[in-house]
């Protein structure tokens, strides 16, 4: 056969070899990290912390994109209906299996997504103004059962949700009092308007180290650095107890799995980089890393133990 007659006969195949090499080439373009939040948050800060080292390892431009609204649903939707292709990620936080028990999503919490790597853990701290009658958990189980009606302030997602289970295995009853945010319920805490509170060690930490508060205890799996003397709720008493904020990446369901391998072997090495692990630390926050198959479980743990404490609450999604 003629040399050009073979070329011509060959061409579509070299042609569609070069195609599927193209699409298949991981990321071919500039890569968005959405965040559903407003910025200077923990999962803000990290999707800017992690984005110069993924530009550098995929010599891609990395965008972080905030959309905030609607306690991040707005965001992470946008998130559900991007390409599968690994160019558009999200880095979500806690609210993501937590709105689940709160609102009717246009999105399926498990099934619209692919789940790539865990990036941090913050524990919450259970405190109360010094003056508070009990200055431990099991105390505080006991004033509770002796005084129904203690006051809890809450801000919504698991910093409502973690005194409702908190009390639920405790056996007592408590009253949510509900704040905008943090900075607006702190001053009623330290004056004793409201009895106790679960809010994030960071958020706390300067009003305990000032006197203004008392630590009972905190949620981690493990003590926090930033108080080392204050044991955790597991240790307390209640055992097995563990609420936390925490950020993970994610990217539409039905990534191809070389992609999703790719995605998720560069941003554990991004978040493993010493500049991300320190700014953490500063941050009260613990870098976590994991794989696809570990952070569905755990995402669907989440989502079961935030629902279930929600349904016994007579909380019904909105």
């Amino acid at each position: 056969m003629p040399a050009t007659r073979r070329s011509l006969l060959a061409a579509p195949f070299v042609l569609a070899a070069t195609g599927a090499r193209a699409q298949g080439v991981f990321p071919n373009r500039p890569v968005r990290i959405v965040v559903p939040y407003t910025t200077g948050g923990v999962s803000d800060i990290t999707a800017r912390l992690i984005a110069e080292p993924l530009a550098a390892a995929w010599g891609q431009p990395v965008t972080v994109e905030n959309r905030a609204g609607a306690d991040g649903i707005v965001g992470t939707e946008v998130v559900a209906r991007a390409a599968a292709d690994g160019h558009t990620l999200g880095l979500v936080s806690v609210a993501h299996p937590v709105n689940a028990a709160f609102y009717k999503l246009p999105f399926n919490t498990m099934g619209d997504f692919s789940f790539i790597t865990q990036c941090s853990a913050t524990p919450l701290c259970l405190c109360a103004a010094p003056g508070f009658a009990a200055s431990t958990p099991m105390e505080l189980v006991d004033h509770a059962k002796r005084n129904p009606g203690v006051t809890f302030a809450g801000t919504g997602g698991v910093v409502r949700l973690a005194p409702v289970l908190f009390a639920q295995r405790a056996g007592v009853e408590m009253t949510y009092v509900p704040y905008r945010g943090s900075t607006q319920a702190h001053p009623d805490l330290m004056s004793g308007r409201v009895d106790i509170m679960f809010d994030t060690v960071p958020a706390v930490l300067p009003h305990i180290q000032g006197g203004k508060l008392k630590a009972l205890a905190t949620t981690g799996l493990h003590r926090a650095p930033q108080l080392p003397d204050v044991p955790t709720l597991a240790e307390a008493g209640m055992p097995g107890f563990e609420a936390s904020t925490w950020g993970m990446v994610i990217a539409p369901a039905g990534l191809p799995e070389a992609v999703l391998a790719k995605l998720t072997a560069d941003c554990n090495a991004a978040l493993r980089q010493p500049l991300v692990l320190d700014r953490h630390r500063t941050l009260g926050a613990e870098v976590v890393t994991s794989n696809p198959a570990e952070l569905r479980r755990f995402v669907q743990a989440e989502l079961e133990k935030w629902g279930d404490a929600a349904r016994k609450a007579g909380i019904q999604p909105q």
